[in-house]
């Protein structure tokens, strides 16, 4: 058993308020929806990522004299499993490239004990 094998998934669509996992070895993970589409996994948000060196799911930040500009909170329209391995969202923003698989979930899982656990590994 993997520590990223899913016990239980519920994805809150009509809600909008994120998705919740239990995983098979008893963490629990909650993800807001901002969230999962700031950390999608596709090629094209990651490269766009990458090139300023923001982590999936960190928040843009605006660039030094550059206004925000308002943005819808970012919602899924659907939601549907991939096989037995990930989850794919259609974003109100359009955008549905992104598979979210649950080894890519587990990694980014946003609570306190893994934050504190990639913290402590890095150094």
């Amino acid at each position: 058993m993997s520590s990223a094998d899913p016990k239980s998934v519920k994805v809150h669509l009509t809600a909008g308020t994120g998705v919740e996992i239990e995983w098979k070895d008893g963490h629990q993970s909650r993800y807001t929806f901002p969230f999962l589409r700031d950390a999608c996994p596709c090629a094209l948000c990651d490269e766009e990522r990458t090139k300023i060196g923001r982590r999936p799911g960190e928040e843009p930040h605006p660039k030094s004299g550059e206004l925000p500009m308002f943005k819808a909170a970012a919602k899924p329209v659907s939601a549907e499993g991939i096989g037995k391995y990930a989850i794919k969202f259609k974003w109100n923003d359009g955008h549905e490239l992104g598979i979210y698989s649950w080894q890519w979930l587990r990694q980014i899982c946003p609570c306190e004990q893994c934050l504190t656990a990639k913290k402590t590994k890095a150094g």
